[in-house]
């Protein structure tokens, strides 16, 4: 049966495995129509990633001081994840940078070359990331922060699935697997994993990071409408790295003022 738990196990490990470099059993069922059900996941995945960067620091930081122990478990998380999202965030800046028609756009998007736009993003939100989790690490504990900061910012990127069309070859997109649909029942789980989550954070808190989320949905979804009609899976990755950056700035702002 379809709803059963073992369906839905292999649903998690679908999203797990796609989603990071963590190995998943090799006896996993796939289809395309289960690997778009798994999008339903990527919250999930997202904070068990969250879970185990934050165990890292806990270990580096009996070590190390606080700026190598956020560098190092920034390489960790890079690691975990293949830079999955942060090569999405290259390549949309790079296309949406670069480009002066749609088909330029999406052409530069598949080049797996970085250009100046890509690279100059991409220094700028690791050094930002850095930067933030610095300061983040010196007025909390980094359990929460990164918890929700992972859960939350994929949460917002796989629900663009939903109502979005999807503009790239599906034959050479690296997203194929999330190209086609999203029910509202993925996209229920999407939304309660994101709120049950954010509760680990005080609740006015909570409700100002959910707001957040809610509102940077929007206007990325509107921007990447006029900008290339849709999204790609570049923009997925794009989205939940650019939230997880706001997250952060959100959470210090929060705790220090």
């Amino acid at each position: 049966m379809r709803k059963s738990a073992q369906y839905q196990l292999e649903l998690f490990w679908l999203a797990l495995g796609f989603f990071s470099r963590v190995p998943i059993p090799k006896n996993t069922p796939y289809s395309e129509e289960r690997m778009n059900q798994a999008g339903r996941y990527f919250g999930l995945v997202g904070f068990l990633l969250g879970l185990a960067c934050a165990g890292s620091f806990s270990l580096f930081s009996l070590l190390f001081p606080v700026s190598v122990s956020v560098i190092l478990t920034m390489v960790f998380s890079l690691l975990l994840t293949g830079a999955f999202h942060e090569d999405g965030l290259t390549d949309m800046a790079d296309g949406i940078g670069g480009g002066m028609t749609l088909e330029r756009r999406l052409t530069i998007m598949k080049d797996s070359r970085i250009g100046t736009y890509g690279a100059a993003t991409l220094v700028m939100a690791l050094l930002a990331k850095y930067v933030l989790l610095t300061e983040l690490a010196s007025v909390t504990q980094m359990l929460a922060v990164l918890v929700v900061a992972y859960t939350l910012s994929r949460c917002v990127a796989a629900s663009l699935i939903y109502d979005m069309p999807y503009v790239s070859d599906l034959d050479s997109s690296k997203s194929k697997p999330l190209a086609n649909r999203q029910t509202k029942g993925d996209l229920a789980v999407l939304i309660a994993t994101a709120v049950v989550v954010s509760l680990l954070m005080p609740t006015g808190l909570a409700v100002m990071l959910l707001l957040f989320a809610i509102v940077f949905r929007s206007a990325f979804k509107t921007w990447l409408i006029k900008r290339i009609g849709g999204f790609t899976g570049d923009c997925l990755g794009a989205a939940q790295q650019l939230f997880e950056l706001i997250s952060y700035l959100i959470i210090l702002a929060w705790l220090i003022n």
